[in-house]
Formats: C-alpha cells, structure tokens, sequence
C-alpha cells in the first residue's frame, strides 16, 4: 500500500515525500482512514511502529480541509497530551515536517522551562497544541490557554501517563475538553485502569492493535550474559571497549543506578551520560542531544526517562539490570533495530533475576541465547 492509496492531500502527500516515505507502516495504514472519518480510536501500539505519524498525518489533513471549506479557525483545534518533554518535542517536530505546506500552526509546551517564551509564542496563535499536562494546565490557569475550541484531542502513551503519576492530571485536562469532539487514544498496553480511562472518553472507537507486545523486533539479535551482580560494571565497560561499537542505549532499573553506571563508564574513559526522572528537563534534552550527536557514546536510562527516545541507527540496547515488568523488555529492545534496520539486545542476568528472564521469555515465547563470552575475566569488584 502506498500513502496515496489513503486518498491524502497534495500537500501532505509531498512533505512525506520530501522525508522520503513511501509506504505507510502497519499502524498507519489503519488508523489514517478511521481518523479521517471522524471516527474515535483506541490505539495500541510499542515504540517504533510509526504511531506518531498515524494521527499527526491525519489531524493536519482534517484542519486543512475545513480551512480550505472555508471554515474559520479560531483557537486550538487540535492538543495532542503526552507525558514527557522529548516525546513532545518530537511530535511537534512531526507536526513540522509533515504540516510544512499546509498553512497551519502548530506550538508545544511542556515544564522545566520558563514560562515567558512558551506564552509570548501562542500568543502568534496555533492550530495544533502538544503539551505535556503539567505545563498545559498551569497555562490554562494563567488564562493563556483555553480549550473551548477543541475538535480533536490525542491523548498519546497512556500507560506512561500512569507510570509517571500523571493520571489525575490527565483527568483534569479531559473534564476541561468540549463534549463533542474527537478523540484519539494512543498506549503500548491496557492496565485495567487505562482501559477504563478509555471507556469512558471514547464514543464507538474504531479499535487498533499493532506489534502485540510480546513481539520482539525481528531483526534485532537478543543474548544474555549470565553475570553476578558485582561484575556487571567491568563487563559493561569490557563490552564498549571490546566488543560493541558506536553508540549504545543502556537500561538501569533505578535512577541512583543510572547515575552509578554513567559515572563508571566516564572512569574508564567511555563518554557517558544519564538520563531519568530526578533530572531537570533542560538536562535530559542536553543528555539526549549530545547522545543523537554522537558527543556522549553511552546513554544510560530509567523506563521512563527512555520513553521518547528515539535515535536513528542504534545498533545496540544493553540492558544493565533485567526488567521486572517483562512487557517492559519489549519497549527496551525496541529503540534498536527500527525502521527495517538490524539491531542487537544484550541483556545481564544475575541470580536474583533469573525470575524476570523467566517471565520475559513465557512472554516473547522464545529463549534468548547465552552469550558465549571467552575473554572477559571478572576482577570482582563490588558494583
């Protein structure tokens, strides 16, 4: 299937191919028609299936059709509520290349930065909002924004919304929302609490599962080093220096484990940096920056932190610590091995994790291969 195939306008049609897009993915192909029937939509779907262009695609084509009909748009038509400042950015990012030649505007706010610029650029207007809830509602307080005007509201990574305690927020912004309006519901997976969430904001959804979560990337290269707890550190920096090159993505469980694996790695001269929730915003986007740039080589991260990242070409994920969440897993390996590209997922097992290897391999229904590992010799250090 091509995009034209989904009957989309000139102009959006050439910004996706000036990005050099051809064929719509999966989730793409299924949610576009849906969402430009003024359908509302239950959308589940991991990292990395394209779901952000599934409905930045089809909300800029449903503006501009009304303005072009003639209709007047006044307000934000259209906010798009997502839990954090990367994830914001990017969308907003995708709001630019695929709206480049449609007239419409579009803004993202988002905490941890001043105020003052965020409200003197809606003030030019906007179209189309993406805000992370905090921000968005502190500016609705402040009367800069108001959401009277909304046709369409997207409510992106829901199950994050959750993990990251922004629920109640979430609530609050929904009960400010116009009754009649349409909604979009984007989340990895379904706790029950998210799912009611969804049943009670949406009317009739067209119903869209893609990429079940227990599937793996199939070109990502999945193995496991079985490895006491106080070897990990000298088998992470043996690994960068010996046998896995360019840029990596490493998973720690906790934020003061983060910080301890990033400090370590830069002792042995491997330029690191991490990233989770006890650091400022402005220091996660400058982590993540000088990650994409290739200024630091390891990026070490918390679950959370590392929803959103997306970097091109990312040959290897480590994770550190095994998950306890085994859907979790499949959220990690899937920052590589995107777009069609191969990747590899290592993974470190102690014996207090043999547990959670269990749980992730009943879930992905295979069992990842053991490493065979000849050169490393453990020194013993306590990690």
């Amino acid at each position: 299937m091509s995009f034209e195939q989904l009957h989309l306008i000139g102009p959006i049609l050439d910004a996706l191919k000036e990005k050099g897009y051809v064929q719509p993915t999966p989730i793409q192909a299924q949610t576009i028609p849906a969402i430009l029937k003024g359908k509302d939509l239950l959308g589940c779907a991991q990292t990395g299936t394209g779901k952000t262009a599934a409905f930045a695609i089809p909300v800029l084509q449903t503006l501009y059709l009304r303005k072009r009909g003639g209709e007047k748009l006044e307000g934000i038509q259209a906010l798009i509520l997502t839990p954090t400042r990367e994830l914001a950015i990017q969308i907003d990012d995708s709001f630019a290349d695929y709206g480049n030649q449609t007239g419409l505007k579009h803004d993202v706010v988002f905490g941890g930065v001043s105020l003052v610029p965020q409200i003197q650029s809606l003030r030019n207007g906007v179209d189309i909002l993406t805000a992370t809830p905090g921000r968005l509602l502190d500016l609705i307080g402040q009367k800069v924004i108001s959401l009277k005007n909304i046709k369409l509201f997207v409510l992106d990574e829901a199950d994050r919304m959750l993990d990251m305690g922004f629920i109640h927020d979430v609530r609050k912004v929904i009960a400010l929302l116009p009754a009649k309006r349409q909604t979009l519901f984007f989340s990895a997976t379904m706790p029950a609490e998210i799912a009611g969430l969804a049943n009670s904001i949406l009317k009739d959804p067209e119903k869209v599962s893609v990429t079940p979560v227990s599937s793996t990337a199939e070109k990502v290269t999945q193995s496991i080093y079985f490895v006491e707890t106080a070897e990990k550190r000298d088998l992470l920096v043996h690994l960068l220096k010996s046998k896995v090159p360019g840029r990596v993505l490493v998973f720690s469980r906790t934020k003061h484990g983060a910080d301890k694996i990033a400090k370590n790695l830069s002792k042995h001269g491997i330029k690191a940096e991490a990233i989770h929730g006890n650091k400022s915003q402005n220091a996660r986007q400058r982590a993540l920056e000088n990650f994409k740039t290739g200024a630091i080589r390891a990026l070490v991260a918390t679950d959370i932190a590392a929803r959103g990242i997306d970097v091109q070409e990312l040959a290897y994920v480590i994770n550190y610590d095994l998950p306890n969440v085994p859907e979790t897993y499949v959220h990690r390996i899937g920052r590589t091995g995107r777009a069609g590209a191969s990747g590899m997922a290592i993974s470190f097992c102690n014996g207090e994790e043999r547990e959670y290897l269990r749980d992730i391999q009943k879930l992905i229904k295979m069992n990842i291969p053991v490493a065979k590992e000849t050169s490393f010799v453990p020194t013993g250090v306590p990690a």
